[in-house]
Order: structure tokens, then sequence, then C-alpha cells
């Protein structure tokens, strides 16, 4: 029984090896697609969605389909912050219908994703509607501070015009939420980051590169001014899975004639 184990795994080996495709390549492979659909992001958000993952020698290929955009956009930022990657080939189809740029629709899509991706808001608990760009916001808040942050978030959405904020306060503290407490991996911080200077119309236009190592965040790239580097590091540690964040963006200098 050993022998014909050993020669089990020679001949599988062999196999791989008559593919070009090295025993080692493969395991990294292996654990590429393994660390995608086991990061945070996957499991909480796209695990219902019909997303295939590919990876040879670090090349991934996503394919499949998604219900709609932006859970593409983050799919490709997960497996692009994952280790050992080359690149990265979006393939995925998106099924469902694609609303027109600001219009009401894509609005409260963008604000309900906005608010998703901070721990220091309840979008679980908020309700968002949009009429003719004005969101309205309801829903309970745990604090005044919570309601208030939360139509900061929604203000700072292109194509937004006002925000009514009639969320009321919640009568008692609820407990913190998990995601708060549990660790989030690396990938899934670094995606989430993206997404939200990305969907926040202060920072899209933002130049600067993500690292992040043990749930600490590590920015660099140039910012217009100190202002909007202070921003970003705001908008960066209210993240979920953010443990800390080191801003070493340079500011632009400003050229005098």
């Amino acid at each position: 029984m050993k022998k014909m184990y050993l020669l089990t795994v020679a001949t599988a080996a062999v196999v791989l090896v008559a593919n070009g495709i090295p025993v080692v390549a493969a395991e990294m492979d292996d654990r590429i697609e393994s660390s995608f659909k086991e990061s945070f992001i996957y499991k909480k958000y796209l695990k219902d969605e019909n997303i295939k993952i590919s990876s040879r020698e670090g090349a991934i290929i996503l394919s499949g389909s998604v219900s709609d955009e932006s859970d593409k956009l983050i799919a490709y930022n997960i497996a692009e912050a994952l280790p050992d990657i080359k690149s990265v080939d979006n393939r995925i189809e998106i099924t469902g219908n694609r609303p027109d740029e600001k219009s009401d629709i894509w609005i409260s899509m963008k604000v309900k994703g906005a608010l998703m991706y901070h721990r220091n808001v309840n979008s679980m608990k908020t309700e968002v509607s949009v009429k003719d760009g004005i969101v309205t916001l309801k829903g309970e808040a745990a604090s005044q501070a919570q309601k208030e942050l939360t139509a900061e978030y929604a203000k700072d959405i292109d194509g937004v015009k006002e925000v009514s904020n009639e969320m009321t306060i919640a009568a008692a503290p609820e407990p913190a939420p998990q995601t708060m407490t549990e660790k989030i991996d690396d990938a899934s911080v670094t995606a989430q980051v993206r997404m939200a200077l990305l969907t926040h119309n202060s920072t899209r236009y933002v130049n600067t590169k993500i690292v992040t190592k043990d749930g600490e965040v590590t920015l660099t790239g140039i910012a217009k001014n100190d202002a909007e580097k202070s921003l970003v590091t705001k908008l960066v540690t209210d993240i979920q899975g953010v443990v800390s964040v080191k801003n070493q963006m340079t500011v632009e200098e400003v050229k005098t004639k």
C-alpha cells in the first residue's frame, strides 16, 4: 500500500511537470485560489455570485458572472491584493442592468457601497432612498455621532445634491458588530480600502498605493495637499479590518511662477 501511494504521488508530480507546471507553482496556484475563496469579502458579499477563479503560476483569470459592476470590481481588487500575484484578467460578466451614471439608482448603489466598508456606521440598519439626487437616510443609528458620520459619508458620493438624515438614535447602545472584532485577511482589507477611496468623491482621484500587513495599512503615493492626505487617513482608519494606518504619502509641491 505504501509503495502504491508513493508511486501515485510520483506519477502526479510527473504529470504536472509534463504539462509544464512545476509542482511548486501548482501548490502556489492552489493556495491563491483557496485564499480568494476564503477571503472575508468573498465569503461575506460574493459567495452567492457565480465567480470562478483559476491561477497559472500566479496569473489569475476571473470568470463567471455577478449581478452588478461593484461586485466585479471588488473581486478584481481582492485577487490583485493576494500574495504571489503576477496579473489579473477579469473576465467576469455582469448579468444585471447597469443603471445610468448619476441616476438615482446609481447614487443609491454608491451610497450603500460606501457605508458597507466602514465599521463606524451600520449599513445593515441604514435605509437609503434617492429622489432627484436627494438622499434620504432612515433606520437606526447607535449614537448621534454615528448618525452624523453616516450622513457625512453619503454626502461624499458623486451626484448627491443633498442628504436628508431621518435616522433615529437607539435607546440603548448595541453590542459591537462581529466584523469589528474578527480578524480580516489582508487582501480583503486592501480591497475594501481601494473600493472606499474610489467610491468617495473626495478621494476617487487620489494617487496612492495600498499595502496591508497583519491589518496595518501603509499608504504611499502623492496627495494634492495636507488636507487630502489627512482625509485619506481618516477614511482608511474607519475601514473594517484596519488595525492601524501609516500614511507615507508625499504632498504635491505647488509650482510657483
